[in-house]
């Protein structure tokens, strides 16, 4: 049997289940990752579940959300993370080190193998030739602990690539272009696998910038090839001994079949407030700016900042033009300061920021009210920026470099200047940066270092035989968890403190509804939400399940979900249900009560259930696509409960 890559990484970890597309299977983790918005979660969740040692062959826990420090919060938090990694035997890699994605990649990430983080952009390791999905962090802890991680067998979606890229066009522009042919929920439930001759001239950070972003389209996950490139790419981190070649064979078919000429590609942009909304950048060239930012783990790579110092090489940014550099990585930082980059950077202007993610999460760098930015990030989600009315474009280094330097969005065609061409020197790898597991003699004796801010994960019921709810909200399409539970400076810092968090529930859709939902609890009531479509989509964080059901959430039907946030929800036994006939979305409104008499009984996997608008003698009809274990982990009240039955 002939298979593509996607189709050989799952066979070779494959546990349980068949590889039909819609089936639920079980497959071996290799690789866990964790970051620190979301890692605190999971050390709490690998506590509560007394796990001594991690069972994975590796697993790293990065520092590169949180790291403002205007309290004692985060580093507080930080020193828990360090702390668990040397209790549970991770690798840690401490504030300013640099984005975890990136980082991975550089030190852990092996062709060939699985992994599962608690962010949504782990799949950019798929740019090795990796099967990489990000998964709410209990998943990930559950992986870690030794389990195998279920997901609904994907479709695979392949893109042929040919041709070469023009000049002025780079991996960005690819991606763009895949998500204006297929939108922001173009591939759920699905691995996008690139191919074709077009990958030649497309190194591993290239291909790291198109991997990242799949997360964009709702991609399970996104795979490249392990070939030369990926050899070269090892050689320079010093680990030539962990290549494979992984091709898919001769014959290999996909489930659906794109293509994309890079020879046709120009410039492009997303506009506010949605990775989808792309054109080209002719169509808003002459906007004015004051934000334009190059970094992020969408754009990670040595290039993507040499590039920009190049173009303002000898020259200044536009005054009014807050231009701002976040480096991906120390070691890319070295490389960048070794190259005189940097200080071409420096010179024209730019405001120099620590290796980590920064801005892209709202942590920091927030624009103006009112005004444009444009950002090389993978997110322009509404207020993600900390600006809560923000207009963020996303685009490549080199749209946002030429608008820097004019003071408005601008093609870099019409710079008239030469394309630069960047000379390749050596790698810096610094392979101090990391500490590394203590042995397990040792790390039995670490204790955790708890701060006053981090509480214990709050106990969850199970679920009821009768659901009698009141529907405390109603949402629109594509709502993003970054609207269900911000981010940023105000909310980020109470990660690991549920009951506080959850005051920060839905304030971008609905300020009233946290205070709402907790005055409903604490009188026995609990509640629901109805969502439209792609509902949940963006961040993995977990928080966006956890917090709500804290709240009394206990219900919520949607014209469909994002994968990820609808596996957080079953995790923490909310029960995510989808409307049989989508007008009866618009039949539902805030204040009505929902009742699901029988829920045991009528919750079997793929049968509908039936639902009384109680107030208004209304019956409607719901699907659920829920496995038997999903099934028994809502009855249990979530993924914790379960485990401890």
């Amino acid at each position: 049997m002939t298979m593509n890559i996607a189709q050989k990484l799952i066979h070779q970890h494959l546990l349980h289940g068949e590889m039909k597309p819609g089936e639920e299977i079980a497959i071996k983790i290799d690789q866990t990752l964790c970051q620190d918005a979301t890692g605190t979660l999971v050390m709490l969740e690998l506590e509560a579940m007394g796990v001594d040692r991690v069972k994975t062959e590796l697993s790293a826990q990065y520092v590169d959300h949180n790291l403002i420090e205007e309290d004692y919060k985060n580093a507080d938090d930080h020193l828990f993370l360090q702390s668990a990694a040397r209790r549970f035997g991770l690798w840690f890699s401490r504030a300013g080190n640099g984005v975890s994605h990136p980082v991975h990649m550089e030190y852990f990430g092996k062709p060939g193998k699985t992994m599962v983080g608690s962010d949504s952009h782990t799949c950019a390791a798929g740019a090795l030739g990796m099967l990489a999905i990000g998964a709410g962090g209990l998943e990930v802890a559950m992986a870690m602990a030794g389990h195998p991680y279920y997901v609904t067998m994907p479709k695979i979606i392949g893109i042929k690539l040919k041709g070469k890229m023009p000049d002025w066009v780079s991996a960005k522009d690819i991606i763009l272009e895949v998500l204006r042919k297929r939108s922001v929920k173009g591939a759920v439930n699905c691995i996008i696998e690139y191919y074709g001759p077009g990958l030649e001239y497309l190194d591993t950070w290239d291909r790291h910038v198109i991997a990242n972003m799949g997360a964009e389209l709702g991609a399970t996950g996104t795979v490249f090839p392990s070939d030369k490139s990926t050899l070269n790419f090892l050689k320079l981190c010093d680990r030539e001994k962990d290549w494979i070649e992984l091709l898919a064979d001769k014959d290999a078919t996909y489930d659906i079949d794109d293509e994309i000429d890079l020879s046709t590609l120009e410039p492009l942009i997303a506009l506010p407030s949605s990775p989808g909304n792309v054109v080209t950048v002719r169509e808003v060239q002459g906007k004015e700016l004051y934000q334009s930012y190059i970094g992020s783990s969408a754009n990670p790579g040595y290039r993507d900042f040499a590039i920009s110092a190049l173009m303002v090489k000898g020259k200044r940014v536009n005054p009014n033009i807050s231009f701002d550099i976040n480096p991906s990585s120390r070691n890319i930082l070295e490389e960048l300061a070794e190259s005189g980059y940097l200080a071409d950077l420096i010179h024209a202007g730019a405001r120099i920021h620590q290796a980590g993610c920064n801005g892209c999460i709202g942590m920091g760098q927030a624009p103006a009210t009112g005004r444009n930015s444009l950002r090389t990030v993978p997110r322009n989600f509404p207020g993600r920026s900390g600006t809560k009315e923000d207009s963020v474009f996303l685009c490549s280094p080199e749209v946002a470099t030429a608008s820097a330097l004019s003071g408005q969005i601008t093609d870099p065609r019409d710079m008239n200047m030469p394309y630069p061409k960047i000379e390749k020197k050596r790698k810096v790898f610094n392979k101090e940066m990391m500490q590394a597991p203590l042995p397990e003699s040792e790390s039995k004796n670490i204790k955790l270092v708890k701060g006053p801010n981090i509480k214990s994960i709050p106990e969850l019921k199970s679920l009821p035989d009768k659901l009698d709810l009141i529907v405390l909200l109603k949402t629109g399409d594509n709502v993003s968890t970054d609207e269900i539970l911000p981010a940023g400076t105000r909310v980020l810092p109470y990660r690991s403190n549920i009951p506080k968090i959850s005051e920060f529930a839905f304030d971008r859709i609905d300020e009233t509804y946290a205070a709402r939902a907790k005055e409903a609890r604490d009188k026995g009531q609990q509640h629901a939400i109805i969502g439209g479509d792609n509902y949940g989509q963006g961040s993995s964080r977990e928080h966006a399940a956890l917090a709500p059901r804290y709240l009394g959430l206990q219900l919520v039907i949607a014209i469909s979900f994002a994968r990820i946030h609808w596996e957080n929800l079953i995790n923490f036994g909310v029960l995510p249900l989808t409307f049989a006939h989508r007008d009866d979305y618009n039949k539902i409104e805030i204040h009505d009560e929902i009742i699901i008499e029988d829920v045991f009984k009528q919750l079997q996997p793929g049968k509908q259930l039936k639902a009384i608008i109680a107030n208004k003698n209304l019956e409607i009809v719901l699907n659920n696509s829920f496995s038997k274990r999903h099934i028994e982990i809502l009855k249990a009240g979530g993924l914790i409960n379960f485990i401890k039955k």
